[in-house]
């Protein structure tokens, strides 16, 4: 067995997915060819255009913060970062849809302010700029 397929939350991006299913399209179909039956969260982040999430019981798409980008060097990571901060402090919001996209408006937003500024770890927000953007969307 792969550590892919032992994974319990995957994220790709757009670029990621094109690359693993050798496919030029992004759609439900070809996310879902990386579904395994250990998996719980599979995530697509598509930049600008925000993220798609599947689980086991729904599945659909959060919307990304519009902000003027200046550098997009570790927006992911943010992303994940933000993420994995939220699921730890409870694992059972990949069970619960509204939460989950909660988590992700959250992990988006996170994303685009990072965007914001030049280089990666000088750009990570607080949580409560964050939360400033989120509120105001």
């Amino acid at each position: 067995m792969s550590i892919w397929d032992k994974a319990e939350v995957i994220k790709v991006s757009d670029v990621e997915l094109e690359f693993l299913t050798g496919s030029d399209k992004i759609d439900d179909a070809d996310a879902l060819s990386l579904w395994h039956p250990n998996l719980k969260l599979l995530l697509v982040t598509l930049g600008e255009k925000g993220c798609r999430y599947y689980t086991k019981n729904f599945h659909g798409q959060v919307d990304a913060f519009h902000v003027k980008a200046v550098d997009t060097t570790g927006a992911g990571d943010a992303f994940v970062g933000a993420l994995l901060c939220k699921i730890v402090d409870d694992q059972s919001v990949i069970e619960d849809e509204a939460r989950l996209r909660e988590v992700l408006k959250f992990a988006n937003g996170c994303g685009a302010i990072t965007t914001t500024k030049k280089g990666a770890i000088p750009a990570l927000p607080t949580a409560s700029e964050v939360l400033n953007l989120v509120k105001g969307a």
